[in-house]
């Protein structure tokens, strides 16, 4: 009896583990698919509670383990039978950047804000958002981008072209936010800012989404 209890929380558990991560989003789980990363938490449970916990015996101990591997390998299987299952488990890429155009419902909807979006981009070797014409989120958190033509990259060798001096972008405003240390660091005032925006055309800051200046190459805007 004790051993089909254990069964039903094991199950029990593995879903319940299963639909938090789809609720929470692909962030959560870094490079691992959903059910990796809940093996992974499980197991090391299950092993610390064989050291550390008496009264757990070694024979619950193994049917446990061997529940859980089962139950794996009938995801694995069912994974590798279906696609329609498959996709409805691990989920699909999100394009969150189309045509150079942030997409911010497919933001909501992956459980990610911009300051999110741009530390993925940066793991990618993207330092801004001017330069990605599409951003695909993968159902195991990582983002993969394809750049603009402009910025993909053609090595100053290949062009027989001396070294030139690299700058980093410079957030100024997120989420509609002026960000004063930004403009601190360039030793501009808002003044300046308001100048940047109104040779794009617009009157308020309130109207800004995203604004990033990048030395050499201008404001770049995204409107709400």
């Amino acid at each position: 009896m004790e051993f089909i209890h254990m069964f039903i929380k094991l199950t029990i558990g593995f879903i319940l583990f299963f639909v938090l991560i789809r609720i929470i989003g692909q962030k959560i789980i870094g490079q691992y698919s959903p059910y990796h990363f809940i093996t992974a938490i499980v197991l090391s449970e299950l092993l610390g509670n064989s050291i550390y916990q008496r009264e757990v015996t070694i024979t619950e101990i193994i049917f446990a383990i061997v529940v859980w591997g089962c139950l794996l390998f009938i995801i694995e299987y069912i994974f590798q039978k279906s696609l329609t299952i498959r996709q409805k488990l691990e989920g699909n890429p999100a394009i969150l950047i189309r045509n150079g155009q942030i997409d911010f419902e497919q933001l909501k909807k992956s459980k990610l804000n911009l300051n999110q979006l741009q530390s993925l981009l940066r793991q990618s070797e993207t330092f801004s958002i001017r330069e990605v014409a599409f951003a695909i989120l993968e159902p195991n958190g990582s983002v993969s981008t394809l750049k603009k033509s402009a910025y993909q990259k053609t090595t100053l060798e290949d062009l027989n072209l001396p070294n030139q001096t690299v700058y980093l972008p410079v957030t100024i405003i997120r989420d509609g936010k002026l960000i004063k240390e930004s403009l601190r660091e360039l030793d501009k005032d808002e003044v300046w800012l308001y100048r940047q925006l109104d040779i794009k055309g617009i009157e308020r800051m309130e109207k800004v989404l995203f604004a990033e200046w990048l030395e050499g190459d201008g404001l770049f805007v995204v409107e709400k």
